[in-house]
């Protein structure tokens, strides 16, 4: 959605003059915003000059827009005007919203708060830009908490094209109308979502960074292989290590800590170990010049993948549980010229190919009855066209396992080599993404539609968690939950009800219930 021009906007918006308390990255964007969006904007902020330097920030932004040609100059001056500064708390009394961007700290937010209240008139609205405390429980400090909302912007403000509009338990209706319209009026899509940890997006995001380490943590592969089997097999724009050192880690773990407690040791978000000692190592990320890569002027230093080796032919034997899978590696098969057996069991020498759902390759090679040296598990999810998958039993011969790495490496596609390990990659981490997900649906957070766009914008997902489900199959998913749970018994895999009927039934997973 494109931002709006002032012609547009100032008539619609709820509100006319915007306090802003904390005028640093997110303040300044909010500010920016709302002047765009035809407020006045009282800007504050405890540090001499901060405001100065905001308001010098924003306008470069505006003289930039100009000089592109996007921006015409008698807008500019028009937004430009809008900007005012409030040396004093008191200064913010004609306001009839305050926004608050201020440190995340439940004391300082409700002192804040106490304080204003003494300052605006009992019908403005106060808003906080809260990424993880309860707005509950910084509207309990105030003597109207009714009018107490949470307006939760992401970082850049001005790109990230969503705000998720969170009321507290005494928040009222009118409120939240006008600051859902507010939001609506400033450009961005408002997600309403309950007053629970992490709100919408940070809590639809567990799944992605937390699995991933998991996954580390177990030896299935190094953290750029993962990075390139999600990129490349799971369209996600980045890596769960390549995001986690751009955020930092000291960002990264304290969120994952707080909504991991704050839900009572749920499962579904804990945390690992592993970002725990490298924090305490300093391994922050791109900040500190080193996280999970290293980085050299601002570039991770990624090792070359190793070339699939050369290996002599095999006759190929392929599990036929997944016909459509079956028919996908058959034609791989059949393109590189290896020799197909059709039989219902595989001759003493051939090669086994094996696709599970949820399984490793040792159990599923046990299970079909197989010989499991001579067995290597193909991940179909993704399907084959930009990277392949394979992961061996712990009694995989070298030989099998080169010349599946030479067969599906034959024409020019990346393969990545796993550990065994029940689910891959890609399986898992799809899998806990669609789960949580479905959970959210289930305890009613968001609407499933609201979810869905909340996290293709916030968290930049190729589809939201339900769409997701849908794109790979509800069922497949359920089944790959189903088979790390029976084979782990770990209740982090358990699988929503949510996700669990709607698989069950065939329907897509943003089914609303029916009452």
């Amino acid at each position: 959605m494109s931002s709006p021009t002032p012609s547009d906007v100032t008539s619609s918006a709820p509100f006319h003059r915007l306090g802003l308390v904390g005028t640093g990255a997110m303040g300044r964007g909010i500010a920016q915003l709302a002047a765009q969006a035809g407020l006045e904007v009282m800007l504050h902020d405890a540090r001499t000059g901060a405001v100065d330097e905001a308001r010098d920030f924003i306008a470069g932004i505006w003289s930039r827009g100009v000089a592109k040609g996007r921006l015409s100059e008698d807008d500019q001056a028009s937004y430009q005007s809008r900007l005012h500064e409030a040396t004093e708390l008191e200064d913010l009394a004609g306001c009839d919203i305050v926004v608050e961007a201020i440190v995340e700290d439940l004391d300082v937010k409700q002192d804040l708060f106490r304080r204003l209240e003494a300052v605006i008139a009992d019908d403005a609205v106060l808003a906080t830009n809260t990424s993880s405390l309860s707005v509950t429980a910084i509207a309990s400090a105030c003597r109207l908490p009714q009018r107490v909302i949470g307006f939760h912007f992401f970082n850049p403000v001005p790109l990230m094209k969503i705000v998720e509009v969170i009321p507290g338990l005494r928040t009222s209706r009118e409120v939240v109308d006008h600051v859902d319209a507010l939001g609506q009026a400033m450009g961005h899509f408002t997600a309403r979502a309950t007053d629970t940890p992490g709100f919408l997006v940070n809590h639809a995001g567990r799944a992605f960074g937390t699995e991933a380490l998991r996954i580390l943590g177990e030896r299935v592969t190094d953290h750029a292989t993962i990075d390139r089997i999600l990129v490349d097999q799971g369209g996600f724009r980045m890596g769960p290590f390549s995001l986690l050192d751009l955020t930092g880690l000291d960002v990264s773990h304290a969120v994952m800590e707080s909504i991991y407690h704050q839900y009572y040791e749920e499962a579904r978000f804990r945390p690992s170990p592993l970002t725990r000692s490298r924090l305490d190592a300093g391994l922050l990320g791109r900040k500190s010049g080193e996280g999970f890569y290293c980085y050299q002027e601002g570039q991770a230093v990624v090792a070359k993948e190793p070339s699939a080796p050369a290996a002599t032919p095999l006759p190929i034997w392929i599990s036929r549980e997944d016909p459509e899978a079956a028919q996908a590696l058959s034609a791989v098969v059949t393109a590189a010229g290896w020799t197909l057996e059709q039989r219902d069991q595989p001759s003493p020498d051939s090669l086994c190919l094996l696709t599970p759902l949820g399984e490793d390759a040792t159990q599923t090679a046990l299970r079909l009855g197989l010989d499991a040296r001579r067995c290597v598990a193909i991940d179909m999810l993704g399907g084959l066209d930009k990277r392949r998958s394979l992961m061996t039993t712990p009694a995989t011969q070298t030989r099998y396992r080169d010349a599946a790495w030479a067969l599906l490496g034959a024409d020019g596609t990346p393969v990545s080599v796993l550990n065994d390990s029940n689910g891959f990659v890609l399986q898992r981490v799809v899998a806990c993404i669609v789960n949580v997900g479905a959970d959210i649906a289930q305890q009613g957070v968001a609407e499933p539609a609201t979810l869905d766009r909340a996290v293709e914008l916030g968290l930049g997902y190729p589809r939201g968690p339900l769409a997701m489900g849908d794109h790979f199959g509800g069922r497949r998913i359920l089944s790959i939950l189903d088979n790390m749970f029976a084979a782990t018994r770990d209740p982090r895999y358990r699988p929503s009800p949510w996700l669990r009927r709607r698989a069950m039934l065939g329907l897509p997973l943003a089914t609303p219930e029916s009452t």
